[in-house]
């Protein structure tokens, strides 16, 4: 793996760290892709474009990450350096308190891996080494795979419901003072 300098989280296996212009193509990859892209928004998925979308999705991401645990990285799997998917710890739409979400998208060759569970664990304890109290997972109802990794990561399924997006969704929380540390 070449430059760890930028490592936000690491685990035996993999870094999260931000995503790099050198991986644009990887990143359009990812997001143009209707098996991803489905799960990460309310309405008819979005595919990216073309490269230039990739650049600008990355200086966004970068953006993003305004101060720790905020932020959008990639998850990159120590052995081959090439990052897999995104790993994300965001404030939710119309946050009343400052509520913020964990969530995960990887490239269907990575599927079935662990990435997603290990990553998500790894950044779930730095929010909470960051001050946060809570975090918050909202996956579409019928996205099974991120329910299992939610429930994985040992968050409480809330059920159903339309807090902060218009289509529902399967609501999950973790609060630092009882959630398992990994």
């Amino acid at each position: 793996m070449d430059d760890l300098t930028d490592v936000v989280v690491a685990t035996e296996r993999l870094v999260v760290r931000p995503w790099r212009h050198a991986e644009a193509a990887r990143l359009l990859d990812i997001l143009s892709r209707v098996e991803v892209v489905q799960w990460l928004d309310d309405g008819p998925p979005q595919l990216m474009a073309d490269l230039d979308e990739a650049h600008a999705r990355i200086d966004r991401y970068r953006g993003l990450a305004t101060a720790p645990p905020i932020g959008f990285w990639a998850v990159v799997p120590r052995a081959t350096g090439m990052p897999v998917g995104s790993v994300l710890t965001l404030e939710l739409p119309e946050a009343e308190a400052g509520e913020v979400e964990i969530g995960w998208h990887l490239h269907p060759d990575s599927w079935g891996q662990g990435w997603a569970r290990e990553a998500a664990a790894a950044v779930l304890a730095r929010a909470f080494d960051h001050g946060l109290d809570e975090v918050w997972a909202l996956t579409h109802v019928t996205n099974h795979p991120s329910r299992a990794v939610a429930s994985a990561l040992g968050m409480r399924d809330l059920g159903v419901h339309t807090w902060w997006y218009d289509e529902p969704s399967q609501v999950f929380r973790a609060n630092r003072t009882t959630h398992p540390r990994p």
